[in-house]
């Protein structure tokens, strides 16, 4: 087999990145400079239950695997689940490089009327995760070692690429593939994180978005990334093929379900009240969403399938997830139920289909994204916090955040996927294609 250059630059990549750590302190000794908290501040509990939420969000990424890889043809199956299943690996290490820095740190950006707005986070801040400690940060991470906070935000950063490949499944050559994620990570994911949860970022503290745990961040970003990508790759050359496997798609369901729990009660950073409710919208707005899904399916003429009730559960997630800890459990309920209609018109929407997005990432992801932010703008709880409850200002701003984070997110991946595709070709040939990305890329086949 002949080997490419490529394969030797990656080769080169990681080796430097192994051996660079090496030259950087872990700087266990964090000096006194006003951020961090003494060590008599952590709260067990909050601890222990931080530690069991990252691990359960870790679980999404091989449930999304599982999820994706039973939904496309048996020629791509391997290749579809090791797409997600590589973030862990690829993501993991740019986060603690520079990811963790970009996203968390000192924040650089714009000063409006005397104030400051972070756009994206100093590099040198944490780079290696050098001074990311046990000690308890006092603005991000009060009650739980620093170091639990930036793991636990890597399991975010991990899914949220992993998310995107359903998009372009079928047809994108895997080294291509490791390069744009690389890009998006640090261009697009890094910023956008910062300027929403970073206390000093812009649209959190100019616009006040709430995203309590990534429906802007994490879908929406996904969401239209999945777009571009759909729109850069182009169609399949034979769209058209039966799902290989649809006990993986339950599967990967129930993993994405039960590992959400980390992800959206994981956010209040707290074994406490708001986590407990994060916990109870989350599932209540799936199992709402879910049943709409099926329901809705049936009486415009189309069966009431187990992948149907499975793209309506994850719908039901995505939509609660930036307003999980700001709503109640009722209003949870008309978020999946209205969220499952709107996401399944656009499914099914003939304009949309002649954009070849193999597993509707946008259609489910970004929309849903896109209707958590309007929802959670009207529903928050909280004095002026929503449309609801006398935040007309709120409501107005999230409009407009929205407006640019769909902008941004769109064409900023528009921008990263030609940029890839000048330096690595991100379309297989149509041989490949024909024959199948197992085979083609890995060598490996689906029985």
């Amino acid at each position: 087999m002949k080997i490419g250059l490529k394969w030797i630059v990656s080769f080169s990549v990681i080796t430097l990145v192994a051996i660079g750590g090496l030259f950087w302190s872990p700087d266990t000794d964090i000096p006194d400079t006003g951020e961090f908290l003494s060590e008599d501040k952590i709260v067990g509990a909050d601890v222990a239950w931080i530690l069991a939420a990252a691990g359960l969000v870790l679980l999404m990424t091989p449930g999304l695997s599982f999820f994706y890889g039973g939904m496309v043809g048996r020629k791509n199956v391997i290749s579809t689940m090791l797409q997600s299943f590589i973030a862990l690996g690829v993501i993991s290490i740019v986060w603690v490089v520079v990811g963790f820095s970009l996203s968390f740190g000192e924040s650089l950006g714009i000063t409006i009327a005397g104030e400051h707005y972070g756009i994206i986070g100093n590099p040198l801040s944490y780079p290696f995760f050098s001074g990311v400690g046990n000690l308890p940060h006092k603005m991000m991470a009060p009650t739980i070692p620093f170091i639990l906070f930036a793991l636990f935000q890597m399991k975010f950063a991990v899914i949220t690429p992993a998310i995107i490949t359903g998009s372009f499944a079928e047809r994108v050559r895997f080294i291509s593939y490791l390069l744009f994620i690389v890009l998006f990570s640090i261009f697009i994911y890094t910023p956008l994180c910062h300027m929403v949860w970073h206390p000093d970022g812009l649209l959190n503290k100019y616009f006040g978005v709430k995203d309590f745990a990534g429906g802007t961040v994490v879908h929406m970003s996904a969401g239209f990334a999945a777009l571009a990508g759909a729109l850069v790759v182009g169609n399949r050359k034979n769209p058209h093929h039966e799902p290989s496997n649809i006990p993986y798609v339950l599967l990967g369901t129930g993993m994405l379900w039960f590992g959400w729990f980390g992800f959206n009660a994981g956010s209040a950073l707290s074994a406490s009240a708001s986590a407990a409710t994060a916990f109870g919208t989350t599932t209540i707005a799936s199992a709402s969403a879910m049943m709409t899904w099926i329901f809705f399916d049936r009486i415009n003429g189309r069966s009431v399938s187990a992948l149907g009730a499975c793209i309506g559960a994850v719908v039901g997630l995505v939509a609660i997830t930036p307003g999980c800890g700001f709503v109640s459990i009722q209003e949870s309920l008309f978020i999946g139920f209205i969220t499952a209609i709107v996401s399944n018109i656009m499914v099914n929407w003939k304009g949309l289909k002649k954009i070849d997005d193999t597993l509707d990432v946008f259609a489910c992801h970004g929309v849903g994204g896109i209707m958590g932010m309007i929802l959670t703008a009207i529903f928050a709880h909280g004095e002026k916090a929503s449309l609801l409850h006398g935040g007309i200002d709120v409501f107005f701003h999230h409009m407009a955040a929205l407006v640019l984070v769909s902008v941004f997110t769109f064409l900023g991946s528009f921008i990263l996927y030609k940029l890839t595709d000048s330096m690595i070709t991100l379309r297989v040939s149509e041989e490949s294609e024909n024959k199948g990305l197992d085979l083609s890329q890995h060598e490996e086949s689906f029985s």
